[in-house]
């Protein structure tokens, strides 16, 4: 494959610097450049990693499996090109591969590590022909753009048929397992461990159905939405082995969680400093995509325990309060976008003794979907009896507020002010006590302007570090 001109190279990083200093991110604007002056800019720039790429795309997780992913190689001393920042379309992954193109052909970085919009991961790996490709989840998300699961995972089978990567899938997702049934040499994760088994599948609940025969699944254990042990009495299809897993598995509120890891090459005690069991199944999905490459499991172990929440996902910041006694309040933002992910946020924070104050910040822009009818879906009824106060606030602040009226949430302890300026300062000001946290649960354009909001306060680092 031709390698890209240098010309073209400079002229996208001017685009990128120009975007800078006008206060943009640049995190796929010099990408976007890049693939109008050079379409085949992406294998090109890819083919130059020494050690190849690994692709990482879910429709929940996504985000956080690739930054433990990166602290696992870190450790390894396995430098890395990571489009860490998140934008993971084919923009975002070309401005990525353009930030680590050297002179001469070489490249910052000996291994590509790529979350991949769930839509984009077919377009991307026919360019960068991954050695790895990890598929953690499939989770109703954002209808109108994605339409059903199932049309997200014939474009991934189509990927699966094309591709000679080695394949990482999660066991305990039916519609995920299926896709590599006809794949030898398929790596399975999942977590066994039937004392987090909930009392039955939620009516939210997705993948449903076999692949196979088209029958209903029975599920002998539910652990996180669809995700579980289950088989098909129709046909006979169970749930594939998995090769990793999670036992002996320790949530521990919105702090932290504690599992034993099983490999192939050993077993270990892994602490994790982020919350809930959907991180346990992205360190899972982390550490299974490690174990591919041969990444020893000192290191695994090593990486885990060192990854910490990832920009938005269980993140805390401190929050500055002028003329409060006690002028710091902790903030934590866990971002919420589609009935599972927002059900395990809420199961988390009902580990959490007390009663909880919330800032709900519910948007329905394009990056969000239109169709924000998934929070009926969401069971905010498990934390409605231990509601203080809930601030609701965004472009569908009113729609949230509804919710949470209809959840049990008493009308008096529901704010709504959808300014988000105006709603953090009244939200972060009431509280009962000093040590009382404030839970912020936005979408995804929300978290983005909260975390602006936010650097512009000094509170927390740039937007797009």
């Amino acid at each position: 494959m031709a390698g890209v001109a240098a010309p073209k190279l400079a002229l996208a990083r001017t685009v990128g610097a120009l975007s800078r200093l006008r206060g943009g991110g640049a995190t796929s604007v010099p990408g976007k450049v890049l693939m109008r002056l050079d379409p085949h800019a992406i294998g090109a720039l890819g083919a130059r990693l020494s050690r190849g790429s690994a692709l990482v795309s879910a429709t929940n997780g996504k985000t956080t499996t690739a930054a433990m992913a990166a602290q696992i190689f870190h450790q390894a001393g396995v430098s890395l090109v990571h489009n860490q920042a998140g934008a993971n379309m084919a923009g975002g992954i070309a401005t990525t591969l353009l930030d680590a193109a050297r002179q001469r052909g070489r490249m910052a970085g000996e291994l590509g590590l790529f979350e991949v919009d769930e839509l984009w991961l077919a377009t991307l790996a026919a360019q960068l022909h991954p050695r790895v490709i990890v598929l953690a989840n499939l989770f109703r998300d954002q209808l109108d753009r994605y339409g059903e699961l199932e049309t997200i995972a014939d474009s991934w089978a189509g990927v699966l048929g094309q591709d000679e990567a080695q394949l990482v899938l999660n066991a305990d997702d039916p519609l995920v397992a299926d896709l590599g049934r006809e794949h030898t040499g398929a790596l399975y994760f999942g977590v066994q461990d039937d004392s987090l088994a909930l009392s039955g599948l939620s009516h939210a609940a997705d993948a449903k159905h076999c692949r196979n025969c088209g029958a209903p699944y029975h599920f002998d254990a539910v652990y996180l939405g669809h995700l579980g042990h289950y088989h098909c009495p129709s046909c006979g299809q169970t749930r594939p082995a998995p090769a990793v897993t999670a036992t002996r598995v320790s949530l521990q509120g919105v702090h932290a969680a504690a599992f034993d890891l099983s490999t192939p090459a050993g077993e270990a005690h892994v602490s994790l400093a982020l919350p809930g069991l959907y991180n346990v199944y992205n360190a899972l999905a982390a550490a299974a995509l490690a174990t591919a490459l041969d990444v020893p499991l000192q290191h695994i172990v090593s990486g885990l325990q060192a990854a910490r929440p990832a920009f938005g996902r269980a993140e805390t910041v401190s929050l500055s309060l002028s003329g409060a006694p006690a002028p710091l309040r902790e903030l934590r933002i866990m971002l919420v976008k589609n009935p599972a992910g927002a059900n395990e946020v809420l199961r988390t924070l009902a580990l959490e003794p007390g009663e909880h104050d919330l800032l709900g910040v519910l948007n329905d822009r394009i990056a969000d979907g239109r169709d924000v009818s998934w929070i009926w879906d969401a069971d905010f009824e498990l934390l409605a009896g231990r509601v203080r106060l809930a601030t609701c606030s965004g472009t569908r602040a009113a729609d949230l507020a509804t919710r949470l009226k209809y959840a049990g949430v008493p009308a008096a302890r529901i704010h709504v002010q959808e300014d988000l300026d105006a709603a953090l300062r009244q939200a972060a000001a009431d509280r009962p006590d000093e040590r009382a946290p404030l839970y912020a649960l936005p979408t995804y354009t929300a978290m983005l302007s909260l975390r602006e909001l936010l650097v512009a306060r000094g509170e927390a680092a740039s937007a797009w570090s």
